[in-house]
């Protein structure tokens, strides 16, 4: 396995329109300058790439004329921007481009959400698509093996998760060196340049104790106390790592009854190596008493991904009462209400009584090892 084949290509590709531009972001190293480079393979017109970390690419686009852009990409449809980011006022550059160049083409990638939105955000409203690229999916190896061999990485995908790099690296050495390295020289870089922290341990202590919280509320007082960072400040702070792809957070889903929990929420981590890496432990499954947060963090990771690759929508939420009854993960989409139990091995079977009572047409079902495949591959996410 080598380069393996995006699900948002097709879709990017159909989203290229003459006056719009495709935005792609998400978080470093998820291949995202590999995916610009296969779609241009798909054109057969002649194209401009740009990279946005290049300085005379900066210099170019900063001069502020109709003219000088269109010497700068001639005859040319098609216009693409590696990491541009970087570049001054980009949205602003891209909407005199798009609005005044005929027949347009263009794609840009980020891999900073806040900085992107800030910078192109306002100035392409109505002109842009954005799509999110998170590391490799289920969805996207299925091609490449078949049952017994996800069978058997299974675990290996629960210990070093699926960045592109890790996923063709044999040796699990390597792969831990990897991700020890992705942590400490690209992970944070774009909150630490961005937001001028000048230390990088405070965001790793916030990250280390969400990495044990897996699957349960947060509090943002207890991680305050363990950090020595007062509220707001951790606030701001789980929002710009939310914005860099690190984590994602979950809220609880509630109809206001009093019983139910409806204020603390719960944070994963788009990829189980990243959250291995922070805590120091990539024993195998057999050593480990944490099995039941490496299966919810993947199967909810995984969820999310094919969520955002297919385009379908959903509200997704966690569900919990006062006396501890609770669902792992729920989702309300296509006029319904989906409620699923998340547990390596078998578990309960059917909801809890409170649920029960409380939403009694909602669909309920039990996500095991077993039965896992159809809830990260399937609309539905129903087990056949």
């Amino acid at each position: 396995m080598s380069v393996i084949k995006r699900t948002l290509q097709d879709r990017i590709l159909k989203r290229m329109k003459p006056g719009k531009v495709v935005i792609l972001v998400g978080a470093r190293r998820t291949g995202k300058t590999i995916l610009i480079r296969e779609v241009m393979k798909q054109l057969s017109v002649p194209f401009i790439y740009l990279n946005g970390e290049d300085h005379t690419t900066g210099l170019k686009l900063q001069v502020r004329s109709i003219e000088a852009y269109r010497n700068l990409i001639g005859d040319k449809k098609y216009l693409f921007i590696d990491e541009a980011q970087k570049i001054d006022s980009i949205g602003s550059v891209l909407k005199l481009m798009v609005d005044e160049i005929e027949g347009l083409h263009v794609m840009i990638t980020g891999s900073s959400a806040f900085d992107i939105f800030n910078k192109a955000g306002e100035p392409l409203t109505g002109r842009k698509y954005t799509f999110q690229l998170n590391p490799i999916s289920q969805l996207e190896l299925e091609v490449y093996e078949n049952a017994i061999d996800t069978e058997s990485r299974l675990e290996s995908r629960l210990l070093y998760g699926m960045y592109p790099e890790v996923l063709n690296i044999n040796d699990n050495q390597e792969k831990t060196e990897y991700l020890n390295e992705l942590i400490s020289s690209y992970l944070l870089k774009d909150i630490l340049v961005l937001d001028k922290i000048k230390n990088s341990s405070k965001l790793i202590n916030i990250l280390r104790l969400l990495a044990f919280q897996v699957g349960s509320e947060v509090s943002l007082n207890e991680i305050s106390r363990n950090v020595g960072l007062n509220k707001a400040t951790i606030d701001r702070y789980l929002d710009l790592l939310t914005k860099v792809f690190v984590i994602f957070r979950a809220e609880s889903y509630s109809r206001n009854l009093r019983k139910e929990i409806s204020k603390l929420p719960r944070y994963y981590f788009w990829d189980n190596g990243i959250r291995n890496a922070l805590i120091a432990n990539f024993n195998s499954l057999a050593l480990r008493n944490d099995i039941g947060q490496l299966w919810e963090n993947y199967i909810i990771s995984e969820r999310l991904k094919i969520q955002h690759y297919q385009g379908w929508l959903s509200n997704n939420y966690f569900w919990r009462t006062y006396d501890q009854q609770e669902v792992d993960w729920v989702e309300e989409r296509d006029g319904g209400l989906f409620a699923f139990e998340i547990k390596f091995k078998k578990g309960r079977a059917k909801p809890p009584a409170a649920w029960t009572k409380t939403y009694p047409d909602a669909h309920y079902c039990l996500i095991n090892k077993d039965n896992y495949l159809p809830f990260i591959l399937k609309k539905d996410g129903i087990p056949d």
